[in-house]
């Protein structure tokens, strides 16, 4: 059975098990997986996050549960239309398709977007698959550029000649096919400022590698992307962030998962990553110490959070995160044009990759 096919027959199954219940005269009940902290648990030696066994029961007949349960049967209805037919929505498009209200009443089946999204990850969750392969898509971030030929439907596009601006990421990446991929390795990037600037120096033509800006916190398609690169591809992947708390936990997001999708982390998430910098001891190392930035009390407050998660306990990142505290600064992938507007694309990163001094 191919996946499409399988993802229907969920769906089906899903609907079924509650007429069942309905014809047996008995109070239709959804079991959902618990998503909060207490339920995900961090896999030490596949070194990432995964979600529990605790279930919660969503119970139709329950006043405090009978309109999430109407709005997921909603959802898990629409989704199998979108399936069936081989359509796909944004996020946005269901929560308008479904957002009415309910006759003979002044109740209206969704009030906000904020009530419709988390019911999507709920349904992913209690069928185990990927919001993509429900047919949901949210808006397009990230960008790709390097030796690689990726066939999108039909068409064949050759990475290595889109200019300076790339090929944007859609957040599906399912029906990808990668073609005449001559990477060595895949070099993922934070800022889209610092992208534009290594595309300029032809670092990825100078470098003989893949490059992907994750504009922010990589969205779901950039970290699939780069799953399946890694995996199907065996090409080794380098995360290159600010030197700040936020930029490292880009990067852990990229290689363990992150709590939020703790049940998907095993696609999402890709052990194998390596990080280049920005780090402490890039100060001293690179005369970096009259551009750092202070750090804000938020700042402060996230270097704590990450110290006690499992999945920074090892020794090097204890320590930098500890330098990171003691020194009270933090250190933007900008600051590299200090030196030099090619320095980045000439010294830091070369040197540092042939060396390998990267931390886990």
């Amino acid at each position: 059975m191919d996946r499409r096919k399988e993802v229907i027959a969920r769906l089906a199954n899903m609907g079924d098990e509650l007429l069942e219940e309905i014809k047996k005269n008995e109070v239709p009940k959804m079991k959902v997986p618990q998503r909060g902290l207490n339920n995900v648990v961090f896999n030490q030696k596949e070194n990432i996050l995964e979600l529990g066994d605790k279930k919660s029961t969503r119970n139709f007949m329950n006043v405090a549960h009978t309109k999430k349960f109407m709005q997921s049967v909603l959802i898990a209805a629409k989704c199998k239309e979108l399936v069936d037919r081989d359509k796909t929505a944004s996020i946005r498009e269901l929560y308008y398709q479904l957002k009415h209200t309910i006759a003979d009443t002044k109740e209206n089946t969704f009030e906000g977007q904020d009530e419709s999204d988390p019911l999507i990850v709920d349904l992913e969750t209690m069928l185990g698959v990927l919001r993509e392969e429900l047919h949901l898509k949210a808006d397009d971030k990230g960008t790709i550029i390097g030796k690689i030929t990726i066939e999108d439907s039909g068409d064949s596009i050759d990475c290595s000649k889109l200019g300076r601006s790339g090929l944007a990421i859609p957040s599906i990446v399912e029906h990808y096919k990668f073609k005449d991929v001559k990477a060595d390795y895949v070099l993922v990037i934070e800022t889209a400022a610092m992208f534009d600037r290594l595309v300029e120096e032809k670092y990825h033509v100078d470098n003989n590698c893949i490059m992907m800006a994750t504009k922010g916190q990589a969205a779901r398609g950039i970290r699939r992307l780069v799953h399946r690169i890694n995996t199907e591809l065996k090409l080794p992947v380098i995360v290159f962030t600010d030197g700040d708390p936020w930029g490292y936990y880009i990067y852990s997001v990229l290689k363990a998962g992150s709590m939020a999708l703790a049940h998907e982390s095993r696609r999402l998430g890709t052990p194998g990553v390596q990080f280049v910098g920005m780090t402490m001891t890039d100060i001293e190392e690179y005369g970096l110490d009259k551009v750092t930035e202070k750090l804000k009390d938020v700042d402060k407050k996230r270097i704590s959070e990450l110290q006690v998660y499992p999945w920074f306990q090892k020794k090097e990142w204890k320590e930098e995160l500890q330098m990171m505290s003691d020194l009270g600064v933090r250190l933007e992938q900008q600051a590299l044009a200090s030196k030099s507007l090619e320095f980045v694309a000439e010294e830091y990163l070369p040197e540092k990759i042939k060396k390998k001094k990267m931390l886990p």
